[in-house]
């Protein structure tokens, strides 16, 4: 690797943002597009309105039928973060709102797939028909789950964010900014992020009739679910666009100041993490893992029940169990993941050039944890990932992400259309998507995925980059602005936490952790001090010694031990100069 594999971001525009903001987070800031300081955060005055959602105004009057008429509502959640912060956020906001009979369901992946199924309503009994199924974060796709639950007399409200196919499903309302002749100004809300806006819409509509003051409720404050949002926003992967940085930064406040729900709480301290100090790593790295490790590997009730729990014994019981249960799941995922590097050197003695995406399946792989390895092998050879388990009766459910430039659903359309017998069921986003096959069908699958993307992707998108926001003068490397960073913005996707790069002289050097998978450096910098930089499972280079020159691309990070606090580098690439 070279020093011409990093590529600095532009910054173009930095002077224009306040004089008050330190230089380096104004070009980091204008390299992200914000050529202005309110571009950064939406004014509460002027978040987009619900009524600019295509279909709010059905789904409100349902709603507002429920109320009335108290109906039994279930929540139809989905079995990861984003399902089940949209979960707990529903039912925390309907019975806010005054509702009496809510009840949650989360199809078991192994058993029912994903959604709102036919086979999901089979495991409710009679006695418990809901009057309203109410879906969050799915349902978009929910064709004959929809006109199932019609056919038995259930009302359907569909809340989603996945891309919508062509066909929509027939239920009685339908809100999601990415179905068709919507006009909602932003498309990367969460499925969380919908759920909260519906609840706005409610509460809006509800206001306008008087029902808190006829009903004697005090009128909830919305703002107090933000960290819910902000957790399902983050953990889903979404686009941090203007409206999502809002949500999210105004939920890590809440976070910081203690007051979010005890569920958050809780698994931030078994985490290990400090609540004054979250910020977006920790929920994507610390929290959400554990959150998801209950639909992943178990059932996600666990994890929604820890969100709509308020007593903080229970919650903490809880977020250790859930802890537990990650360790589990980390188990497992490293075992899949040794299997699927095993299975990656094979097919490279078997053909000169990389492929341009990867289909992986073993019949021993767990269902829950694929989309996990598709995303670790994803990112190591920079392509396009499938990862298959076994599913049900023949049938094997693959996880696929994507790099940038590669639009997966899209791939897959494709795909539907050139091959029609080959996809059972498919659905997702641009870097992300599910499906199902049948097993015997995965030789003709992967070489049609392979084709389709031959075809449909231009090969410049596989060299690989490293971006940069640049070299820090070492001036810039200070305690200051490695604790002023995580909390300028939230960091994200599509908003990426800044990543600087520089050549530095290695002092020493040694290997640490249990497993000795860790790489510990010092650094001297231009002003002669020495620096500490982790490398996080990172082996040691036959190239590397004392004295040598590194290339590094890291981030700036805080070290704290025995209450000294230093600054420190978390090296993302450790590369050999030419």
């Amino acid at each position: 690797m070279t020093e011409m594999m990093i590529k600095q971001r532009d910054s173009h525009g930095w002077e224009r943002l306040p004089e008050n903001w330190p230089d380096c987070l104004r070009r980091v800031l204008a390299a992200r597009g914000i050529n202005a300081e309110d571009k950064l955060f939406f004014e509460l005055s002027d978040l987009p309105r619900p009524e600019q959602m295509l279909g709010m105004d059905q789904a409100v009057s349902l709603l507002i039928e429920a109320l009335q008429q108290q109906w039994k509502v279930t929540v139809v959640a989905d079995f990861d973060s984003d399902g089940a912060t949209s979960c707990a956020l529903a039912i925390r906001g309907l019975k806010a709102f005054g509702l009496k009979h809510i009840d949650f369901i989360v199809p078991n992946r192994f058993v029912h797939g994903y959604g709102l199924t036919p086979e999901l309503l089979d495991e409710i009994p009679l006695e418990k028909q809901p009057d309203l199924l109410l879906t969050v974060d799915n349902g978009i796709a929910a064709i004959a789950g929809v006109r199932e639950a019609r056919e038995r007399g259930i009302r359907v409200l569909v809340t989603d964010h996945h891309l919508a196919a062509e066909t929509l499903p027939e239920a009685d309302a339908i809100i999601n900014p990415n179905q068709p002749d919507d006009s909602f100004p932003s498309k990367n809300l969460a499925g969380v992020g919908v759920c909260f806006y519906l609840l706005l819409g409610l509460r809006q509509a509800l206001r306008e009739q008087n029902w808190f003051e006829q009903q004697s409720i005090k009128e909830p404050n919305v703002a107090d679910w933000l960290d819910i949002v902000a957790l399902g926003t983050i953990a889903d992967v979404v686009p941090l666009d203007q409206l999502n940085r809002t949500l999210v930064d105004l939920g890590l406040k809440r976070m910081r100041q203690r007051r979010a729900c005890a569920g958050i709480l809780a698994l931030a301290q078994v985490a290990g993490r400090e609540a004054a100090k979250l910020a977006s790593p920790d929920l994507a790295f610390s929290i959400a893992p554990r959150l998801n490790a209950a639909g992943r590997m178990e059932d996600m009730g666990l994890g929604i029940n820890l969100l709509l729990i308020d007593n903080w014994q229970q919650a903490l019981t809880m977020a250790a169990q859930l802890d537990q249960i990650n360790l589990e799941r980390r188990a497992v995922e490293q075992q899949m993941q040794q299997d699927a590097l095993q299975m990656l050197n094979t097919l490279s003695l078997e053909t000169e050039n990389t492929a341009p995406g990867y289909c992986l399946f073993d019949s021993d792989w767990h269902q829950g944890v694929i989309g996990l390895l598709a995303s670790r092998i994803k990112e190591k050879l920079h392509r396009p990932v499938i990862a298959f388990a076994p599913g049900n009766e023949g049938e094997i459910k693959g996880s696929a992400r994507s790099i940038a430039g590669v639009h997966i659903r899209d791939v897959l359309a494709r795909i539907a259309s050139q091959h029609p017998e080959l996809l059972q069921r498919f659905g997702g986003h641009a870097m992300a998507a599910g499906l199902t096959l049948k097993q015997t069908d995965f030789e003709a699958f992967s070489q049609a995925f392979e084709l389709a993307l031959s075809e449909m992707v231009d090969p410049a998108v596989y060299q690989q980059h490293l971006d940069s926001d640049g070299e820090l003068h070492h001036a810039e490397i200070n305690l200051e602005l490695a604790e002023l960073i995580p909390h300028a913005a939230p960091w994200g996707q599509g908003f990426e936490e800044p990543r600087f790069h520089g050549l530095f002289e290695v002092v020493d050097w040694r290997l640490v952790g249990q497993d000795q998978d860790h790489l510990r450096l010092s650094l001297k910098v231009a002003d002669e001090r020495q620096i500490t930089a982790m490398a996080f499972r990172h082996g040691k280079p036959d190239w590397l010694e004392r004295g040598t020159k590194v290339l590094i691309r890291y981030r700036l990070a805080v070290n704290e031990f025995r209450a000294t606090k230093s600054v420190q580098f978390l090296v993302d690439d450790l590369l050999q100069p030419v």
